[in-house]
């Protein structure tokens, strides 16, 4: 016993380690035991060349023992191959002694019982479960003695067997939906095997029925509960790559579907009212029509058997191609994605018996949790050029590979069983899957492997579809957005022109006609003096040249406002030389070997540069200098009218009309216009006209 002592304390005894030593000894002792009785009883059979079934029963108790002892050695914690062992170890003995043959009969169906009632480790884990137990096995004593010196009772162990399953199975079942996933595998693969043993049992049994084969039809019934130590040897064998949820569903098929073809089969042939010869042709007719109405029969019931199947497999919960078709009808619906990835995970969490299920994002050369299942918060894990690449061709992935490139998923639940699946699209990675069972759980498997794959492939096509479509959506807002300015940009052209066309009849009424008015009135008052006074004509004459003088230049000023003459002769440094020579503050132009171009263009800079400079006459201050420079660069002419004076907070005064202008004529040839200040810094105004090949 061991025990475990503390300085000043009473000793502590581990009494789950003992019971867990008691167990893996006894089940030892037994299934060596059965394996030895199971065996000799084989080779007593073949030296007394008994028949083909008490072969069969030695074979198949040879194989109880073994499957007994496999589990008894590999999974040490449970007491399952202690129950197999026993079992085998009863049928040796009644085979090697023929008088303790109907006794050992007897006691079998407590043997089943027990194992039914102990699924999945072999513990009966309630009271009452031991009491049935206890009295199952007392009823199958009772038994054993009325049969014991004589023979084996068939109806009276037919009685057993039945109510060893009335017994033992709703035991199982209320045992089944208690257990982790993980223990419901095993119970699956031992609910396998049974029914693969009722099938071939109830097949031998329709046979004999039919045409009287095979002989000793009963033992060969007995032989095919072979398929239970099978399915659990299958169960235990490490390396088995095989989803016992789609194999024990078409298990269930398959029994439903036979179960049909076998009734239908007796209906018609034994509904003859005789039991066909052998010899009788009719009898090959007659089974084609019953194969044939099984099978007409058989469509119809598919969809209820294959929900059946579904519900006793999985347990309610999707499959996982449910999974990929409900996500694929989600997609044509046009769910919204963080709705559609949240009830994906779900699917995925439930469909594969997953302790969480995960969908991170990349962005912005981070990967971050988008939804969960359970709902939970995990840290953005950082993506470096070198890590994204290598993630985005990784393919399906576990906790290995993780632990290399993306620890950060690994946080907290280093010891889980994994399965990552990138999502990608055309190379990019736009996320991740991640799929997430207790440590204790089971490995995924191919048919997990390959929904995952499909899955992640479909969550990458619906990500980048969302993306385009978010993409189109912002390019149509941009569109929008620019129609409008468009749009209010003309307005305001229109109106602009409209205003500068009343200054310009202001300026030629207020101006130049009063001074062609002034002009006329002196002329008629000389013409008037002449004869009379022609002294005082001749001094009107004077005044009248420099009246006429001021006329044109007020008329060349007004010209110079509308349309620079020098800007059509010569171009945009004579242009911005002449107006800066007119400038109320200090203006140096720099101009550095541009060309010609259209008149729009010329047009745009000129006015641009002109706004420019009296917005620095007017706000700069005194003091204040500006620097005028224009020059072609990469395809493009650009300007740049920049003052050192007292400049001002673009965001409060970025919508002025001096700015609004600007923005307006450039925009009309396709140019922008950038406008940089800080108070007490000075402005900078630059403009860039893409210019046509």
């Amino acid at each position: 016993m061991a025990t475990t002592v503390k300085a000043g304390t009473a000793p502590h005894v581990d009494v789950g380690s003992d019971r867990r030593r008691g167990s893996f000894a006894l089940g030892a002792a037994l299934a060596v035991a059965g394996i030895g009785l199971s065996g000799a009883a084989l080779v007593a059979q073949v030296v007394r060349g008994a028949g083909q079934g008490l072969i069969l029963l030695a074979a198949t108790a040879l194989v109880w023992a073994a499957a007994g002892t496999i589990r008894t050695f590999r999974f040490r914690g449970e007491s399952l191959g202690a129950i197999l062992g026993g079992g085998a170890a009863v049928a040796g003995i009644g085979l090697l002694n023929g008088d303790l043959g109907p006794a050992a009969a007897g006691l079998l169906p407590a043997v089943g019982a027990h194992l039914l009632l102990s699924m999945p480790d072999g513990r009966l884990a309630t009271t009452t479960r031991r009491v049935v137990a206890g009295l199952a096995y007392v009823g199958a004593g009772a038994a054993a003695l009325a049969m014991a010196g004589g023979s084996v009772n068939t109806p009276l162990v037919a009685g057993e067997v039945a109510v060893a399953l009335l017994v033992g199975a709703p035991g199982f079942a209320d045992r089944f939906g208690r257990v982790t996933p993980n223990e419901q595998r095993h119970m699956k693969w031992f609910a396998l095997g049974t029914l693969t043993a009722a099938w071939g049992a109830v097949a031998v049994g329709i046979l004999w029925a039919l045409v009287d084969w095979p002989p000793s039809a009963g033992l060969w019934a007995v032989g095919w509960t072979v398929a239970v130590p099978v399915a659990l040897l299958l169960e235990a064998a490490p390396g088995i790559a095989v989803s016992i949820d789609a194999l024990f569903a078409h298990a269930v098929s398959l029994a439903g579907l036979s179960a049909i073809v076998a009734g239908i089969y007796v209906a018609v042939v034994v509904g003859l009212g005789r039991v066909p010869r052998h010899d009788e042709r009719t009898l090959l007719v007659l089974s084609m029509v019953a194969a044939a109405v099984a099978a007409l029969l058989y469509v119809p019931a598919r969809g209820r058997l294959r929900r059946l199947a579904s519900r006793l497999a999985y347990g309610g919960r999707p499959t996982s191609e449910d999974v990929l078709r409900s996500f694929g009808t989600r997609m044509s619906r046009s769910v919204p994605l963080d709705e559609l990835l949240l009830q994906m995970v779900e699917s995925v969490r439930s469909a594969f018996a997953l302790r969480a299920a995960e969908m991170w994002t990349a962005m912005g050369g981070k990967l971050e949790l988008s939804a969960s299942d359970p709902e939970g918060r995990r840290r953005p894990i950082a993506l470096g050029q070198t890590e994204e690449t290598t993630v985005s061709r990784a393919g399906l992935c576990g906790p290995a590979w993780a632990r290399l490139w993306l620890p950060g998923v690994l946080e907290g639940r280093e010891d889980a069983v994994l399965r990552l699946a990138p999502v990608t699209h055309s190379g990019e990675l736009l996320g991740l899957l991640v799929a997430e069972r207790a440590p204790e759980g089971q490995p995924f498997d191919d048919e997990e492997d390959r929904v995952l794959a499909e899955l992640s492939r479909q969550v990458g096509l619906a990500m980048h579809n969302v993306r385009l479509d978010s993409a189109l959506q912002s390019s149509l807002d941009e569109v929008r957005r620019q129609a409008g300015e468009l749009q209010a940009s003309r307005g305001r052209i229109v109106a602009v022109a409209n205003q500068e066309r009343r200054r310009i009849e202001r300026n030629l009424h207020d101006g130049a006609q009063q001074h062609l008015v002034a002009i006329a009135v002196k002329l008629r008052l000389a013409r008037q003096l002449s004869e009379r006074d022609p002294a005082k004509s001749s001094e009107l004459m004077e005044e009248l040249g420099g009246d006429i003088e001021e006329a044109v230049q007020q008329l060349r000023t007004l010209a110079h406002g509308i349309y620079p003459p020098l800007l059509a002769d010569r171009g945009l440094a004579p242009a911005l030389e002449s107006a800066a020579r007119r400038a109320a503050l200090p203006v140096e132009v720099r101009s550095e070997d541009v060309g010609r171009h259209s008149a729009e263009v010329e047009a745009t800079v000129c006015f641009c540069c002109l706004e420019a400079m009296q917005n620095a006459g007017k706000y700069a201050g005194e003091g204040a200098s500006v620097v005028v420079r224009v020059w072609e660069e990469a395809g493009a002419l650009l300007f740049e009218a920049s003052d050192d004076g007292a400049g001002f907070d673009v965001t409060a005064r970025r919508d002025g009309v001096g700015f609004t202008n600007m923005n307006d004529r450039l925009g009309a040839v396709g140019g922008t216009l950038r406008v940089e200040s800080t108070p007490g810094r000075g402005t900078r105004v630059r403009g860039t006209i893409p210019l046509a090949s």
